[in-house]
């Protein structure tokens, strides 16, 4: 394998306000430095977008920095090692690591993780077998305290972690998984991974349908979206209830405040919890994850969908359109 000379990368041109648009980024081309003592040069394969991004758009304090203006953004991505001063982690290597958005990276070696591309395609460690997989089984085993003979009930569920979190609810022995979608085609796609209801919620009020579906209320809510799903949830949870809130996409490109829940003051009186959730305070379930992903995998008993755009100049679209609910599964750029 050669090092190129010129490489290509995505930058944040401005920041938005509301949904971001093309404007906000920049493709531009860079030189390619080579590599240091203990670095490692990755032809990146395939990259990540995923729903977090959007508030590292914003120039606002949080549990990861923001991205900065006129510099590459960053996400998780699988590429090839071309170039290495690291007897570590050879050229011809596959690794996984966090410098996406770019077609090379120059990296530290430790920080990347080297994966099989034998065992699994290099998407699955963006997807079921990376962060979105942990996510999933993290958030609804830690934060939501599933147990089994809960019903359990999941926003965004089409999407790469909702669908991992409702196949891994009814695997681990859930009485009954609902999930919301945005399309008939997603919940037609759900019925198919096992949920045992699914409803569209543009086809009416949130809290009317979950009743529909859940009329015994939800013993568990896996919040992806926030707004009207989340007072929808409080208002079915059963006593002791546990929510895990790992997302709110309904408002992150809002530009007023959110107009609900308004119903907080029910969590009183059912004695409900609600968890906020980061996966990167779970990574010592990382193992166990991925020892019961593997096997689940093997035997047939996980599906998993992708939905893949070509180029990196498309990158800034698929996050665009994944912000708008475009995809079905996780949403990957191949390069």
């Amino acid at each position: 394998m050669t090092q190129p000379t010129r490489s290509r990368q995505i930058v944040l041109a401005s920041r938005p306000s509301g949904a971001p648009t093309a404007e906000n980024f920049r493709l531009e081309e860079v030189d390619l430095p080579r590599p240091g003592a203990g670095q490692v040069v990755v032809a990146n394969r395939v990259m990540s977008v995923d729903p977090y991004m959007r508030g590292r758009m914003n120039d606002v304090r949080s549990y990861v920095p923001p991205f900065q203006l006129d510099a590459p953004l960053d996400g998780g991505a699988v590429g090839e090692v071309v170039a290495s001063e690291s007897p570590e982690v050879p050229v011809g290597t596959t690794v996984l690591h966090g410098a996406g958005w770019r077609e090379h990276a120059v990296l530290d070696a430790g920080a990347v993780s080297a994966v099989d591309p034998a065992l699994a395609p290099k998407s699955a460690y963006l997807g079921v077998l990376g962060m979105p997989g942990l996510t999933a089984y993290a958030g609804l085993m830690a934060a939501a305290r599933f147990q089994p003979g809960d019903t359990v009930f999941v926003s965004g569920a089409a999407g790469a972690v909702g669908s991992m979190v409702g196949q891994i609810a009814r695997l681990s022995g859930a009485a009954r998984v609902v999930g919301s979608a945005g399309s008939p085609a997603k919940v037609a796609r759900l019925r198919e991974l096992g949920f045992d209801a699914a409803f569209d919620y543009h086809d009416g009020p949130v809290l009317e349908q979950l009743r529909q579906t859940a009329p015994e209320g939800i013993d568990v809510y896996f919040d992806n979206v926030g707004g009207e799903h989340l007072e929808a949830a409080i208002a079915t949870l059963n006593t002791r209830g546990r929510v895990c809130l790992c997302g709110a996409i309904s408002q992150y490109n809002a530009t007023e405040p959110p107009a609900a829940p308004r119903n907080l003051a029910l969590a009183i009186g059912k004695l409900l919890s609600l968890q906020g959730f980061l996966v990167g305070a779970h990574q010592g379930m990382a193992p166990e994850f991925r020892e019961k992903m593997a096997g689940w995998l093997a035997a047939g008993e996980i599906s998993w969908d992708e939905t893949v755009r070509e180029g990196l100049e498309n990158a800034p679209q698929a996050f665009i359109d994944l912000l708008a609910g475009a995809n079905t599964g996780k949403m990957v750029v191949s390069l």
